[in-house]
């Protein structure tokens, strides 16, 4: 076995083809697809696991239309079904691992790769990229590595590698005007995920609630620095023998939850009955008896308002903003199994949950990622807006399809006209199964020619909302890691790589490029061929579209 010493030797000698910055799902299919195609590549992954969101908790897969879903996302959803040995059951596809299965899959197609990967290996800041003219010449990490390479990518939630290379990027919401996207902006109405009765801000003496911001809402169709609401996905179980009771953090204070008591009491006359665990918290059945569980109504365990900071953030900034999430989390569902203000019905189902002890065995079985649903965004020479998702939806450098709601959660919660507590910021709005191009992925060609960015790539917040699903992730990552080798075999920058010759080999590859039955079913066999599986034999998923969250 080499060891993670001589492989930072090895990367301390020699260059590399593509150097990727970011172990997410991303990173891996960007890594994965370069090795395949005769690079030389390195991983670098911060922190200490790998698949991002797709290992870290997001169990409960946001597919949108399934069958759109190709390329070496699709396989990992493939190699998940036979991980699950689900063609017993004339089935290929398994949608929900578990996140000890899906971490295990990316490592597995790595090796199998010859990706070199090297964990706790963050990115030295603020001066861990050098530049040589238009061209990142090498990257160098806290520990002292210095990786030098022809190509990078960053695949990190943050976009910090893109950041430091001096590519043009924001963060937050663009205003109505800006690109003249209707959903844009501070919203004026949010009908999704808010408090369905009144709830007063204040107490009795005028003081504001916990949990509840005294800034002004703004004024609607307005751009602001505000950020999506992060939480973490936590994976639980009611199965007994491999449940651990909800843990009580170390600073829990349950006032700070008063909002949340008032309202589940306020809602049991409006309901006739008293909420569920699964109306407080949405619940996503995933294999062995486990839930993925994430935010769901107007209090739950989105922490609204708290990661203002996080993209622009150092890293002990940002580290402190992820206990915050964690203690607020923890203490939620500490909460609704304990507090006597709970009511009965609810604290007994809220008690027969907890974390699953099989998950998450060195961080005290809670997710090893927070979910930062959005961060940096580049700002490219094409920027996707919200006409990419309704209505300019074909492009002719197309390498992928996303078919999601523009889904944006909560920014803020506020205290309205009338006194009472208002979220903002929710964004459920359908769309048609669209082409996403090429453009997105590269920087302004005056600016960086040997980046790519998959995931923090260029869009506005209402086509990111949609865009930023980890199987889109995967997608921009798979044609990412190709369009990295054709540009090192012709020596060209990113922003003139032979886009038929990209498109002419994901589709061989996998990729789906038109919602119609037979693209799916050429990408499917495209799948089997990697894996000599046979066909299957069982009823074509086509046409049923995914339940939506």
């Amino acid at each position: 076995m080499i060891t993670t010493l001589l492989l930072l030797t090895l990367a301390q000698q020699h260059n590399f083809d593509l150097v990727v910055y970011g172990g997410t799902a991303g990173g891996v299919t960007t890594a994965v697809s370069a090795a395949r195609h005769g690079l030389k590549v390195a991983l670098l992954e911060p922190r200490d696991h790998i698949g991002g969101m797709v290992s870290g908790g997001l169990s409960g897969t946001d597919t949108g239309r399934r069958e759109v879903i190709g390329g070496m996302a699709l396989e990992f959803y493939f190699r998940a079904g036979i991980k699950y040995n689900l063609n017993r059951h004339l089935q290929e596809l398994a949608w929900m691992p578990e996140p000890k299965v899906a971490e295990a899959i990316f490592r597995e197609m790595l090796r199998e790769a010859g990706v070199i990967l090297l964990e706790r290996h963050r990115l030295r800041q603020p001066d861990g990229v050098v530049r040589q003219g238009g061209r990142i010449a090498s990257l160098s990490t806290e520990n002292g590595a210095t990786f030098s390479a022809r190509y990078f990518a960053d695949t990190s939630y943050e976009g910090d590698l893109m950041a430091q290379a001096k590519v043009s990027y924001t963060y937050g919401r663009e205003g109505i005007a800006q690109y003249n996207e209707s959903l844009a902006g501070i919203r004026a109405v949010t009908e999704q995920h808010q408090f369905a009765v009144d709830i007063p801000a204040r107490d009795s003496s005028g003081k504001l609630y916990p949990e509840v911001s005294g800034a002004p809402r703004g004024t609607p169709g307005e751009g602001d620095k505000r950020i999506q609401a992060y939480n973490f996905r936590v994976i639980a179980t009611n199965v007994a023998e491999n449940r651990i009771p909800w843990p009580r953090p170390a600073n829990y204070d349950p006032a700070r939850y008063e909002i949340l008591a008032r309202y589940l009491n306020a809602m049991t006359p409006y309901l006739g009955r008293p909420l569920t665990f699964n109306e407080v918290n949405l619940l996503r059945v995933i294999p062995n008896g486990k839930v993925d569980i994430n935010n769901r109504n107007g209090f739950s365990s989105d922490y609204i308002g708290k990661n203002y900071d996080y993209p622009e953030g150092s890293y002990a900034v940002r580290e402190r903003i992820w206990k915050e999430h964690e203690d607020y989390q923890k203490g939620l569902y500490f909460f609704l199994a304990n507090d006597p203000r709970v009511p009965p019905s609810l604290q007994e189902e809220a008690r027969s949950y907890g974390l699953a002890r099989d998950e998450y065995t060195d961080t005290g079985h809670w997710p090893h990622q927070l979910y930062v649903r959005e961060a940096r965004r580049m700002v490219g020479d094409f920027v996707a807006s919200q006409k990419d998702l309704q209505t300019d939806r074909s492009k002719p450098d197309v390498i992928g399809m996303g078919s999601y709601n523009s889904d944006s959660h909560n920014v803020q919660r506020f205290v309205n006209s009338r006194g009472f507590v208002e979220n903002e910021g929710d964004v459920q709005v359908p769309v048609q199964p669209y082409q996403i191009p090429y453009r997105v992925l590269t920087p302004k060609a005056s600016e960086v020619d040997n980046l790519l960015v998959p995931v923090c790539f260029s869009s506005s917040h209402i086509a990111y909302s949609s865009m930023r699903m980890e199987p889109q992730y995967m997608i921009l990552g798979h044609a990412a890691g190709v369009a990295a080798a054709l540009a090192a075999r012709a020596s060209s920058p990113v922003q003139k790589v032979d886009v038929p010759a990209l498109q002419r080999i994901l589709r061989e590859e996998g990729a789906v490029f038109e919602y119609s039955p037979d693209d799916y079913q050429r990408a499917l066999t495209a799948i089997r061929r990697r894996f000599a599986a046979p066909p299957r034999t069982g009823p074509s998923p086509w046409g049923r579209p995914a339940k939506k969250d």
